[in-house]
């Protein structure tokens, strides 16, 4: 935990242990500090084509369903892929709900960036939606987060997990 600290430390301009009481260290670095907040989500009864190029334009691969600001699943391009288009289902006229993963991993708000990391790691996702304590959706945490606001080592640990996982 020191060296993680004190990597920050040439940013933070203080001490390790002043680092680590800011949150600024990875053990203790809270979501809020690296997430990207106002993120894009689809309602459940979106078209699955409309999706498919909402995620175009926004160059990712899975994108928060909500019913407002609760979160009630993830759907990715591969839910599409397999869930629709290999039953053979019509893209045009199939809806989000048919196609998303519901119940979808989460981390709060104040949790930390080791917490998420482990989930990403664990479940083999490169995006990870976050709640504030009253259940709202407040942001997204992704890899590339991971690696401009977190330390390198987090980002790396959980690509690496992902991508091993992915491969077996």
């Amino acid at each position: 935990m020191k060296e993680t600290c004190q990597e920050q430390e040439g940013v933070y301009k203080g001490t390790p242990e002043e680092a680590q009481e800011a949150g600024l260290c990875e053990t203790t670095q809270s979501l809020k500090h690296i997430m990207s907040p106002g993120v894009k989500v689809v309602a459940p009864e979106t078209g699955v084509q409309e999706a498919a190029a909402f995620m175009k334009i926004l160059d990712v691969g899975s994108i928060p369903v909500s019913d407002g600001h609760r979160l009630i699943g993830m759907i990715t391009d591969r839910d599409i892929t397999v869930r629709i288009v290999a039953e053979k289902r019509d893209p045009a006229t199939a809806i989000v709900r048919e196609a998303m993963t519901e119940s979808p991993a989460f981390c709060f708000d104040d949790q930390t960036v080791q917490e998420a990391t482990g989930v990403m790691e664990h479940l083999q996702i490169r995006r990870l939606p976050i709640l504030n304590r009253d259940n709202k959706l407040v942001g997204i945490v992704s890899l590339a987060d991971l690696a401009v606001r977190s330390s390198l080592p987090a980002a790396a640990k959980v690509l690496q997990g992902v991508s091993e996982l992915a491969r077996a």
